[in-house]
Parts: structure tokens; C-alpha cells; sequence
């Protein structure tokens, strides 16, 4: 029956998103650490599912270079080594910094203020310390601005780089509350923008990534020791 079996895949497509996102949530805490290699009927009794959902979120999370399988294993936690968050951030930096010199340049006011209610849901976001809604925003708001430039394999580049980078030391710098300045770099930015200063606006854009890099550095010095916790929390169902 095709309307039983629509039905069916739309309930089993929500879960599966659901799992991602707790899956998310623990490589954010790190509670799921690199290197580590985790089977999926082991983090589906965590998370109150069956085994299926979890091997379909996983390998959502590989697709994002975030995991890889492990033939006959699991899925292994992708290393994040040093010299690969400096070349990240300097492909980033060698591709933002001047875009965002030009759409300073072109855009229309009513473009970049568009972007305005994004800037602040950032800032809020990091001062309740709900990392995910913090990410989402942050997200958005990078690719939309980005999007103004009007080359959309430009976008794409850079949606790349960051799904690779942007869950790394966050925990930490949210429990810290030192996410907060990162994310009212984010309103500085548009505002410069907005006011046509397109050298302070590449500046800005330059210090905002090298800023990243460095709590980046510095979360890696302090996640050394940190006590084991549960992989992850369990997926409610849906109401």
C-alpha cells in the first residue's frame, strides 16, 4: 500500500535525523572520541533504538568526513590532527577573507540586515550554551553571507571544510562560556559590512577565523584527562 509504506519511511527518516543529532551532540561533548572505534548495536542500546537508524546516521556523519567505518566493526571517530585544522583554516581564510571584502563592497543593505536575526540567534544561542542551535545558526549564516558573492561552487568549498571542522572543541569552549566572544564577532562583522568598510570587514573576517583556531588549540591542550562519561544520551521518541 503506497500511502502505509510513504508513512513508514517518512517515520523511519525522522528517527534516523534524530539519532544524528544525538550522535552530534556526543562528538560535541566528547563523549565520542577520536579514534575510537564504536559498533552500532553498542550506541543503539544507548540510545534506546535499534541497530538499523544508527548505521544509516553513521554513515550520514561519514558523508561529512565526521566518522569512518570500520569493516566488520563499527565506525571509527576521525582524528582531527593539528596540521589539519591550520590547513582548514587557512583554505578558509584564502577564500572568506576576500569574499567577504567584495559582497561589503555589492550587496545591498537589505541583504546583509536579512542576515541580522542569524547573527544574533549566534550570539544567543552561545550565552544559553545550546551548541547545536549555536552550530545551525553559525551555519547559515556563513553560507548565506558567502552566497552574496553569487558563486555557489564557492559555497559548496567551504560547506565542506566546515562540516569537517566544526564540531572540534566546542564542548569545552561552550562550558567555558568562551564560545560567546566568537559568536558577537559574528554581529561586529555585519556591521562593518553593512557600513561599507570592506578592509575592517576582511580584517574582522581574518581575526574571527584565527580566533577559532586558537580556542581550537587551546581546547585540545584541555580535553587531555578528561574523565569517561556515556557515549551518548537516549533518543525520546517522538510525540
Amino acid at each position: 500500500m503506497p500511502h502505509l509504506k510513504s508513512q513508514a519511511i517518512s517515520v523511519q527518516t525522522h528517527l534516523r535525523d534524530q539519532v544524528a543529532d544525538a550522535l552530534r551532540a556526543a562528538l560535541i561533548a566528547g563523549d565520542l572520541r577520536p579514534g575510537v572505534v564504536y559498533s552500532a548495536p553498542t550506541l543503539a542500546a544507548e540510545l534506546g533504538v535499534s541497530a538499523t537508524p544508527v548505521r544509516e546516521a553513521m554513515l550520514d556523519l561519514a558523508r561529512e568526513g565526521l566518522v569512518e567505518a570500520v569493516r566488520n566493526k563499527g565506525f571509527r571517530v576521525t582524528e582531527m590532527t593539528e596540521r589539519d585544522l591550520d590547513e582548514f583554516t587557512e583554505i578558509r581564510t584564502l577564500i572568506e577573507v576576500p569574499t567577504v571584502g567584495r559582497v561589503a563592497a555589492t550587496a545591498s543593505a537589505e541583504q546583509l540586515e536579512a542576515l541580522r536575526p542569524l547573527a544574533r540567534q549566534i550570539v544567543t544561542a552561545a550565552g544559553e550554551h545550546d551548541v547545536l542551535k549555536y552550530l545551525e545558526a553559525d551555519h547559515r549564516f556563513h553560507l548565506e553571507l558567502l552566497s552574496l558573492a553569487g558563486n555557489q561552487h564557492l559555497v559548496e568549498v567551504v560547506a565542506g571544510l566546515r562540516k569537517r571542522s566544526r564540531l572540534f572543541g566546542l564542548g569545552t569552549l561552550n562550558e567555558t562560556g568562551r564560545l560567546v566572544a566568537s559568536a558577537e564577532e559574528h554581529v561586529e562583522l555585519l556591521d562593518l559590512m553593512a557600513a561599507g568598510r570592506s578592509d575592517e570587514a576582511e580584517e574582522c573576517m581574518r581575526r574571527h577565523l584565527a580566533h577559532v583556531r586558537t580556542l581550537w588549540a587551546d581546547d585540545g591542550a584541555n580535553t587531555e584527562g578528561r574523565g569517561v562519561r556515556p557515549a551518548v544520551q537516549r533518543v525520546k521518541p517522538a510525540g
